[in-house]
């Protein structure tokens, strides 16, 4: 499983307080399970819960949830808006221990070489489709009209405010 230690390093680097104090960063792996199908190949699914534990954490929690969502967006991008879970213990008036869960997968591509070797491949997350663009060219007789109607929402503007 590569996506864990993906995100560790990810947190490590961006958060002051986990590059200060990287034993207060735990990973844990939770009801992991294997999906496969086992008919044509032997390719298969990592399925499990990540929980994150930062203890003693003297920053704001945006400061951890900021490159967190940072992370999930180009690792994990089918998450559900309310699959993130947290927790959190108030240790003293500065400082908080966090705890964050979510769903993770990994897909594993498994190729068997001509002398019988196997290996495998954890694929990348699929890009999210792009989201067309819109041409806001507007058709000459359309400005016309919207000029039209502008130059009357003036004059109106201009009578109300000449009658106060």
């Amino acid at each position: 499983m590569n996506k864990p230690s993906s995100l560790r390093q990810h947190l490590l680097d961006s958060i002051p307080h986990l590059k200060r104090n990287p034993e207060s960063l735990l990973v844990f792996i939770e009801s992991g399970k294997l999906s496969t199908m086992l008919q044509k190949n032997l390719n298969y699914n990592y399925l499990y819960n990540l929980k994150l534990i930062v203890t003693d954490f003297a920053e704001h929690p945006d400061t951890l949830i900021t490159p967190l969502l940072q992370w999930i967006r180009q690792h994990q991008i089918d998450l559900k808006p309310d699959d993130i879970s947290f927790e959190a213990d108030i240790i003293s008036h500065d400082s908080i221990d966090l705890e964050i869960g979510f769903p993770l997968n990994e897909c594993v591509l498994v190729t068997q070489d001509s002398n019988g070797k196997f290996s495998t491949e954890h694929l990348p997350e699929p890009k999210p489709e792009p989201k067309p663009e819109y041409n806001l060219e507007i058709d000459d007789r359309f400005q016309e009209l919207l000029d039209g109607r502008q130059a009357e929402f003036n004059d109106l503007d201009r009578q109300r405010k000449g009658a106060t």
